[in-house]
């Protein structure tokens, strides 16, 4: 069974980011050999229409039988909300918080970001996950590309 991974759209834009696109592109390898189910939500669509043509075009990379793009829901808004409500994001990041929100209540494996400041960041998101539970959901990993990288083991 494939992991089920939601990647925001640092992810697609780190292909082409000089200090990102390495790891990046090794873990897009794994998402082209079909080892990952990927899932992308119209927060990322909406992020992606002012990036560029070639950052854009990532998503193209992509198998479409891995592909899944998740709505905004209600659900999604509420849980969004309560991260701010709790001051673990401002409101200038909320689509972050929109992110890890979808991620969580579609209960996928992990989101996939190179989002330091609001979200591959150890100490939010255990607050990010102290809301989760509080309001019955589960926890949410959170990981970079780089660390969904597969090394070949040594011989």
């Amino acid at each position: 069974m494939r992991q089920r991974i939601y990647i925001d759209t640092s992810v697609i834009g780190g292909y082409y980011d000089s200090e990102f696109s390495i790891p990046t592109r090794q873990f897009f390898e794994r998402i082209k050999k079909k080892e990952l189910e990927i899932f992308l939500s119209e927060i990322s669509s909406l992020e992606l229409i002012d990036a560029p043509l070639q950052v854009q075009e990532v998503v193209n990379l992509i198998p479409v039988e891995c592909l899944t793009y998740l709505e905004f829901t209600e659900e999604a808004k509420q849980l969004s909300s309560k991260y701010l409500q709790q001051k673990i994001l401002g409101a200038a990041s909320m689509n972050d918080a929109n992110h890890i929100a979808i991620a969580t209540i579609n209960r996928l494996d992990v989101l996939v970001s190179w989002n330091f400041k609001h979200i591959v960041n150890r100490d939010k998101i255990q607050l990010f996950n102290a809301v989760n539970l509080m309001n019955g959901y589960s926890l949410i990993d959170i990981r970079t590309p780089q660390e969904m990288i597969r090394y070949e083991e040594e011989k």
